[in-house]
């Protein structure tokens, strides 16, 4: 059977830390039959409770969930009614479409812009939207997926003032920097604010499936909705914290990641027609000639090399590629290359 390399899902194709799966080895597996008890001690769990310490907040402002993706679900399941608005992204993630209408609600889609290198958020024309609509829930994302682009922290400062009448979800499922020093300030001046998290991405987790949010003091219903009464599954909890005491392996990686950025950014930039955009994410968008689309993605599935071709309303001639190994990636930019002098692009 030939050999594939998934770089379609922005997984991080490094994998966890050692020492996460030096907790696999040593499992106590007679937790398996128990349901934890970590509850006697005022928490809901022992990863809230890290997570907690982490970013200087009280644990009852920690939540968890299986993966963002459940947390997003349950955030506007909670907050969001029938024919209430949301605010999303135009440029986005396709799941971020499906969530309003689950519940009966509708959606409103705010701007994005595309730069002479990178994709930017239309903060007037967002608030503009947001004044004339006055939505129940508004939707953030950075890093964007799939246009890589981030909010600056004093941006996301200015705009969270003139969000205040509403639910902010801000998702930062790609976040590849570890914890920053302003989250608690974040969340102590927006109490209307959902910051959300995961272990997928960044810690190479994603098959474990957790999420985590961090609330403002007003999302108080959000967090008796997501509570357990039996707790969370311990064994992913320990394996969670491994990768919490493995900074400086996930560090190697975001570098060697950035690095592998700017090799596609240089080899594949030269090609005419393409258009790369700088990205924050463990992924990069590209654009390339429509009149190639069909047969670069035959000639990359050929090759076993298997990335996102996006066929979207607004993105319907782009590549998203997800970083992968230093490996994977010149693999995949030598083939793109390849193609490329064989068509004389």
């Amino acid at each position: 059977m030939e050999h594939k390399v998934y770089l379609d899902r922005n997984e991080n194709n490094y994998g966890p830390a050692p020492l996460c799966f030096e907790v696999l080895k040593k499992a106590d597996y007679s937790k398996l039959s128990c349901y934890t008890k970590v509850f006697s001690s005022g928490v809901k769990s022992i990863l809230s409770e890290r997570l907690a310490k982490e970013v200087n907040l009280p644990e009852n402002r920690v939540l968890l969930g299986y993966g963002a993706e459940d947390l997003l679900k349950q955030a506007i399941l909670c907050y969001l009614g029938k024919d209430e608005k949301l605010l999303i992204p135009a440029y986005s993630w396709w799941y971020y479409k499906e969530l309003a209408s689950e519940v009966g609600g509708k959606n409103l889609e705010y701007p994005l812009d595309e730069g002479a290198d990178s994709f930017h958020y239309n903060f007037k024309k967002l608030i503009d939207l947001y004044k004339k609509e006055k939505p129940k829930a508004v939707l953030i994302s950075s890093p964007n997926n799939p246009t890589g682009n981030s909010i600056s922290l004093s941006d996301l400062t200015k705009l969270l003032a003139e969000l205040r009448e509403s639910i902010v979800i801000f998702d930062q499922a790609y976040a590849f920097d570890g914890f920053n020093d302003h989250l608690e300030t974040l969340l102590k001046d927006n109490p209307n604010l959902i910051l959300i998290r995961t272990f997928s991405k960044y810690y190479a987790l994603a098959g474990l499936r957790i999420g985590f949010a961090l609330i403002g003091e007003n999302i108080q219903k959000l967090s008796r909705l997501t509570n357990r009464y039996l707790g969370f599954n311990r064994i992913s909890e320990e394996v969670a914290i491994a990768a919490l005491d493995s900074p400086e392996y996930y560090r190697s990686i975001s570098y060697k990641m950035k690095k592998d950025k700017e090799v596609y950014y240089s080899e594949l930039g030269k090609l005419n027609g393409f258009k790369i955009f700088k990205s924050d994410a463990n992924f990069i968008l590209i654009k390339i000639p429509k009149e190639i689309y069909k047969k670069l993605k035959e000639f990359m599935n050929g090759k076993g090399l298997i990335i996102k071709f996006m066929n979207e309303e607004l993105l319907n001639s782009h590549l998203r590629i997800t970083i992968g190994t230093e490996e994977q990636n010149l693999a995949v930019v030598n083939a793109i290359k390849e193609f490329a002098e064989n068509r004389r692009l």
